[in-house]
């Protein structure tokens, strides 16, 4: 198979930051991709429709000319979220769930949720109005090992909110763990999964392949073999409840490589290609356009999309770095060749 052409793919969770960063790279996920799920920690977090609109509008002005792509926003869950934004953000089309960040977990997270009992009443309201709950699954415990933070959570914190909340609507965000993979296939048709480009590819030791490389530094961080093996077995299963989100996250490159380096990979440029390079690996090409194009879709309650693109196997050199404003940005796999291009659109 040298062509392949699928239905025009979604990004169900996305990062683009806002300003002249989001107008760096916006355009990258608007190439390849018709919808996405827009993260809402910047800085101040985006925690209302309001601020989602306003956000949305940025997002759209920032895009090259004639592109066709529609940002879905996610709100910012925090200790004060108010029972009533649940239903403005239900009655708003382009709100698609609510992000709960535990505080401290990742990039922007310190305005997260410090207690789940205090949220209840609002995640409950979700349960009752349909409203996704989207979750970065991992405890911010300094005493739990950070390979362990997922699966603690899981335990923890996820289970017994889905015990207490059977009904709730559950998105599992980047998952990386056999655990998670075990969570999310025991449970109701509504839980689902999203899966990341790297957690399909790497395990660990990618981190220190010839060094440390901070460019492949992300959170949840990358896993061992065996968890990076088990997603990438759900992910290529053909299983609907796994679906496509990159987790792109850029940082400039002077940001991943200070003392303290932020974690995130920016993989908008060469998205396409890493997933489909992952599901030749697993002999699962022919499984790559419900895992891009229609799980999500169907999982969000929203049309699949009609339009058709083509994946040509073709090699592709990816830049070392390219242009992020007026700083440098690295994407992942950066001045490797892949096997796969990502070709453009084509008529049905």
């Amino acid at each position: 198979m040298n062509d392949l052409i699928i239905n025009r793919p979604d990004d169900w969770h996305l990062h683009l930051r806002d300003g002249a960063a989001m107008a760096a790279v916006v355009g990258y996920s608007a190439r390849q991709f018709a919808r996405a799920v827009v993260m809402p920690n910047l800085s101040p977090p985006v925690t209302d429709v309001a601020a989602a609109s306003a956000y949305r509008q940025r997002i759209l002005d920032a895009l090259p000319a004639g592109s066709k792509f529609e940002p879905l926003l996610s709100l910012y869950l925090t200790d004060n979220t108010a029972v009533d934004e649940v239903d403005r953000a239900a009655d708003a089309p382009f709100v698609v769930g609510f992000k709960l960040y535990p505080a401290g977990a990742t990039t922007n997270s310190d305005s997260g949720v410090t207690h789940i009992a205090g949220i209840l009443p609002v995640l409950e309201r979700m349960a009752q109005r349909g409203v996704v709950l989207q979750v970065h699954g991992e405890v911010t415990d300094p005493d739990i090992d950070v390979f362990d933070r997922e699966a603690v959570f899981i335990e923890q914190i996820l289970t017994p909110i889905q015990r207490e909340l059977p009904e709730l609507r559950i998105v599992l965000e980047h998952i990386t763990t056999a655990d998670a993979v075990d969570f999310v296939s025991a449970s109701p048709a509504q839980v689902a999964a999203t899966v990341t480009p790297q957690h399909l590819l790497f395990n660990r030791n990618e981190l220190f392949r010839g060094g440390l490389r901070p460019h492949m530094y992300c959170l949840p961080v990358l896993k061992a073999e065996a968890h990076r093996a088990a997603v990438c077995a759900a992910a290529t299963s053909g299983n609907p409840k796994f679906f496509l989100g990159t987790d792109s996250a850029p940082h400039a490159r002077r940001a991943k490589e200070s003392a303290c380096g932020c974690a995130g990979i920016f993989s908008a440029p060469v998205a396409l290609e890493a997933y489909a390079t992952a599901f030749e690996r697993a002999g699962a090409l022919d499984r790559l356009e419900g895992f891009a194009s229609h799980n999500g879709a169907d999982f969000y309650g929203l049309p699949r999309n009609k339009e058709k693109i083509l994946l040509r196997r073709e090699a592709t050199s990816v830049p070392a770095e390219l242009s992020f404003g007026a700083e440098r940005i690295v994407p992942l796999q950066a001045g490797e060749v892949l096997a796969w291009r990502f070709a453009g659109t084509v008529s049905a």
